[in-house]
């Protein structure tokens, strides 16, 4: 039997492999073997980090928006946080971090405001798109909108939350050069510290949007900050809703419910001296927030607002043309279909008597531009002046409400048509352009215009000037034949918009 000779083999082999790494111990040969004997230093270093995500691993979501910042804020996924600037607020608060929002929800009554800054890869329409869709369909009441140009702007409302997305036109950042990058940076070199504002990821050009937020509940320090208490409000004569269930001129806001609310949130203390058929519609329609007043001796928005509404005094057209599309705009909130786009101070004015820098200008000029009022526009070539200031006739007001009633054109009419069905003994006054719209509004039945404003007649007198109080009526409703939406109908719903028309009553 032959001698077992592997354990002299194995010394052997142990004893040479000791001479060779001797040998090789201070050479380059001998660091690269023992290198590549060595544990990975990235999973050595991360060892302690284990089943926690780092920094880079947080998703997209997570890592565009800040630690404070209202969870309720949509935030464009396809963004970057570039920047968080806390608002100044006289409330004492304190001291807070550079650079770290403001939590309202933590403390609200020390913390009211907060800002941030995103930049993204994508156009700014996308990223305008994105918020109105948000904003339309998660609860929110868009106060007020300005997207004819960059940059453009968003104002909504959810509860006691109020954020203004203002959307910017692109910027161009310089993108890291090769030496710039820790991974391709020399060995011998420390890698720099890691940049506080994230690179664009995929192009040198980004679309940069900002949100501003506030908190605005009764729990909020009264005299907490409101970025934009500048902005018009309920009642002021810029202002062209909608706005949220229960807003009040000051910007506040209460909870929503689900009955009928009777407060008068533009604090006008004379409905009481309308008619008492009309009183009802007047309390719905200031609930809402549709009927703003102007004052023709102040230019601040502040001292615009007015506790008495003067239900009997002659309303101008000025004034019924804001109304209208304040009214429409806040009826149907919830579909922008539907709603009266605002005339842009890019374009030629279509009045000679409402230059761009008349007050009302966007409004007039809105319904000029839709074809709801007669202009040029819609071939009457003569009607050169609107006369914003001239008393608001009845034959006026039922040929401008008719077309956001009924939503297509009006029917023909003839003389004989209005007196079979309206039995009016004047009806030949009424000027033939008009005798369309009268004829029309016959058609909704109890909801017609007519009825409402004024009740049941047999003299139209269609010359004869309109009350506040009248005109506010024709406002209430919206729609024709029965398939519309009520101011009422508004307030009793509990997210303050109505999903779709539908037949409704006084």
């Amino acid at each position: 039997m032959l001698p077992n000779r592997r354990p002299t083999v194995r010394a052997g082999l142990a004893a040479s492999l000791l001479v060779v790494l001797t040998a090789c111990a201070n050479s380059s040969t001998g660091n690269v073997f023992k290198d590549s004997l060595a544990a990975d230093s990235k999973l050595r270093e991360s060892t302690g980090n284990v089943g926690q995500p780092g920094g880079d691993g947080q998703t997209a979501t997570n890592a565009s928006r800040p630690a404070d910042f209202p969870a309720e804020i949509p935030i464009y996924p396809e963004s970057q946080l570039q920047d968080i600037v806390p608002v100044a607020s006289p409330t004492p608060v304190s001291p807070t971090p550079t650079g770290a929002a403001t939590n309202a929800t933590a403390n609200p009554t020390e913390k009211t405001t907060g800002q941030a800054q995103w930049t993204s890869g994508d156009p700014s329409n996308f990223v305008q798109s994105f918020y109105l869709q948000q904003l339309q369909t998660n609860g929110w009441q868009l106060v007020s909108q300005a997207t004819q140009d960059l940059p453009a702007t968003l104002v909504a409302r959810r509860n006691d939350l109020q954020i203004t997305v203002a959307i910017g036109a692109t910027a161009t950042f310089a993108l890291p050069t090769p030496s710039d990058r820790p991974d391709t940076a020399s060995p011998d070199t420390a890698s720099p510290a890691p940049s506080s504002t994230p690179i664009p990821s995929s192009s040198s050009t980004s679309t940069v949007f900002t949100i501003d937020y506030a908190y605005e509940s009764g729990s909020v320090s009264s005299q907490a900050v409101n970025p934009n208490s500048e902005a018009p409000q309920p009642g002021d004569s810029e202002f062209v809703g909608p706005v949220l269930e229960g807003a009040t001129a000051s910007g506040t806001t209460s909870p929503a419910t689900s009955t009928p609310v009777t407060a008068n949130p533009q604090g006008f203390t004379d409905l009481d001296k309308a008619p008492k058929e009309l009183r009802s519609y007047l309390k719905d329609l200031a609930q809402l927030g549709v009927l703003p007043l102007r004052s023709s001796d102040t230019k601040s928005a502040a001292a615009n607002r007015s506790t008495l509404f003067e239900p009997n005094k002659i309303i101008t057209r000025r004034e019924y043309a804001r109304w209208l599309v304040t009214a429409n705009n806040r009826i149907y909130s919830d579909r922008s279909g539907q709603q009266v786009r605002l005339g842009s101070s890019g374009t030629k004015p279509v009045f000679q008597d409402v230059p761009k820098t008349n007050p009302d200008f966007e409004v007039i000029q809105g319904l000029a531009e839709a074809g709801i009022i007669p202009s040029p526009l819609s071939g009457e070539a003569t009607v050169v002046n609107f006369r914003p200031d001239a008393p608001l006739t009845r034959e006026v007001m039922l040929l401008w409400k008719l077309p956001l009633d009924t939503r297509q054109a009006l029917p023909a009419a003839s003389l004989d048509a209005v007196k079979e069905t309206w039995g009016f003994q004047d009806a030949g006054k009424i000027d033939p352009k008009a005798l369309r719209a009268v004829l029309a509004d016959f058609q909704n039945g109890d909801l017609a215009n007519i009825r409402r404003a004024l009740g049941y007649t047999t003299l139209f007198q269609p010359k004869k000037s309109v009350t506040r109080a009248e005109a506010a009526a024709t406002l209430w409703y919206f729609g024709s034949q029965g398939e519309g939406l009520s101011a009422l109908e508004l307030l009793q719903s509990p997210s303050g918009v109505t999903a779709s028309p539908r037949p409704a009553g006084p």
